[in-house]
């Protein structure tokens, strides 16, 4: 029966035919939002322009919480560990609370000071600008999640504020040092973001799925990279997570991430224990090992969106509000409660209404995840987030999640052809009498995992006389050897993407700036 439902709602939230009843939905959130904040400022001076907006703040948490989230649920709806119906429920319920527990009562309405708001002169600019950059953020985010390609929210806003910006007072206006190291982060990310999950995944394989007797390395080793993953999550909430509700250095909240790992350790360690009498020996029953780990990675990496992130929907927001009540230009945003819930509420009603679209991108779509690759991503994203912030690395958590996923398939592509290429070696010097044997063995190979080729070539050196190759064979393996396992369109779409996205939310929020200023004026 849970099976059933649960597969109800993964039908009903990729279902087609309900598409104009998500648009409808939407647009009576987004009407709610109009009436309430009518009802809160219908005594301040331009409550129309409040209200409005509010609605379109409402709507870039839309956004945000239809293309931003997938990121963190992705890979464990694709590796199996959560369907998505409920991967869509824990992450609705985590992103809210992060943005209403740790979203703090004060955010930076200029993202990282990319422009001078005291160059504006007056504070109806200031609004303007504002205004054109959440509306410019919203609209390309929302046509990346219909071109199903995932992006970076926090640039998109950037771009907005930037290109609204220099509509208003000029080049001039922009820092140009802190846009280099936003377009810095284009590459940073990705290739931290991947090279820590291929080394993960590696370092499993070499410890783990490539022992004969899979069952004793699991119980040293998994217990050991789950509390490594329960440091990390522990700093990173530390950190990123909680930031503004409890104030701690890097050195403390490093400290208290190695208790939550200490006493992980220990607990994984009696359930690997328990599990090992019943589990197969094989890699199928290390996955299974990885698969509540998966599910808190995915709700803590929701709440610590939820917290950062949210300020990417209301900072401009309650930046707009404060202006218009205090007629001036204003750097830093007290934000009521009514602002907070329209980006919490606006996350969970986005990616609830939209969210599967790039879940289902993210997760399946650009390489095959297993519950043993997603939790290499989800621990890579946590420590690339950690090591950066060091470092003073600018990254996108985005970024970083996505050259995960990029990582974990390079790097079955490159085993899957080197061991390919090991076993050509071996087997190309068989006469032709042994030839004929050889059909099996490849029929076998061509629908081999990595792990199975590995066994495979093992056999091969022992048995060179079952496993003879022919040159028309060879030419076949070659083939076999050369498959995409990462899907080539998907990463030419989403890097082009990113690269794009600060541009394109530039362009649009300065046309929408005109476009305002015409109005209003």
């Amino acid at each position: 029966m849970a099976r059933s439902s649960a597969g109800f709602v993964d039908t009903l939230l990729t279902s087609p035919t309900t598409e104009r009843y998500r648009v409808g939905i939407s647009l009576l959130f987004l009407l709610g939002i109009w009436l309430v904040v009518g009802a809160i400022s219908k005594d301040l001076p331009n409550s129309m322009l409040l209200m409005a907006a509010a609605v379109i703040g409402g709507y870039m948490a839309i956004n945000i919480g239809a293309n931003d989230v997938a990121n963190n649920v992705g890979p464990a709806v694709g590796s199996g560990a959560l369907s998505l119906g409920a991967a869509v429920i824990i992450a609705a319920i985590f992103e809210a609370s992060g943005a209403l527990i740790a979203g703090g009562d004060v955010v930076s309405t200029i993202k990282g000071g990319i422009i001078d708001p005291s160059t504006l002169g007056q504070g109806q600019a200031f609004v303007w600008v504002m205004t054109a950059a959440l509306l410019a953020g919203a609209l390309w985010l929302n046509l990346a999640t219909w071109m199903g390609a995932p992006v970076s929210t926090t640039h998109s806003i950037v771009g907005g504020v930037l290109g609204a910006g220099i509509a208003a007072g000029g080049w001039a206006i922009a820092d140009w040092g802190v846009m280099g190291k936003i377009a810095a982060s284009w590459v940073i990310s990705p290739v931290l973001g991947g090279a820590l999950a291929a080394l993960f995944l590696f370092l499993i394989k070499k410890t783990v799925l490539y022992r004969k007797d899979v069952v004793p390395a699991a119980r040293t080793f998994v217990p050991l990279l789950v509390g490594i993953m329960a440091w990390a999550f522990g700093t990173y909430l530390m950190v990123k997570g909680v930031k503004k509700v409890v104030k701690v250095d890097f050195y403390e909240a490093a400290l208290i991430g190695l208790v939550a790992a200490g006493i992980v350790y220990f607990l994984v360690r009696k359930l690997v224990n328990r599990k090992a009498a019943t589990m197969e020996n094989s890699s199928a029953g290390v996955n299974t090992l990885f698969t509540w780990p998966l599910i808190f990675a995915a709700a803590l990496l929701s709440f610590a969106h939820g917290a950062n992130d949210v300020a990417n929907a209301i900072g401009p927001l309650a930046a707009i509000n404060d202006a218009l009540s205090s007629g001036g230009v204003v750097t830093k945003a007290s934000i009521p409660l009514w602002v907070m819930m329209v980006g919490a509420l606006g996350i969970a009603v986005g990616l609830t209404l939209f969210g599967p679209r790039l879940i289902k991108t993210v997760g399946s779509e650009i390489t095959e995840l297993d519950k043993t690759r997603a939790f290499c991503v989800a621990l890579s994203a946590a420590l690339t987030v950690i090591l950066a912030s060091q470092l003073g690395l600018p990254v996108s958590s985005t970024h970083i999640a996505i050259g995960g996923v990029f990582g974990v398939g390079f790097l079955r592509e490159y085993l899957k052809s080197n061991y390919a290429s090991k076993l050509h070696k071996i087997m190309e010097q068989h006469d032709e009498e042994e030839q004929r044997r050889l059909k099996p063995f490849l029929d076998n190979f061509r629908d081999a995992s990595v792990e199975e080729m590995e066994d495979l070539l093992k056999q091969a050196r022992k048995q060179k006389k079952q496993v003879p190759l022919a040159k028309s064979e060879r030419r076949r393996l070659k083939k076999i050897y050369r498959e995409e396992l990462v899907k080539r369109s998907h990463l030419m779409k989403i890097a082009a993407a990113w690269i794009i996205t600060v541009p394109a939310s530039a362009l649009m929020a300065a046309l929408l700036f005109f476009t305002l200023r015409g109005m209003l004026i």
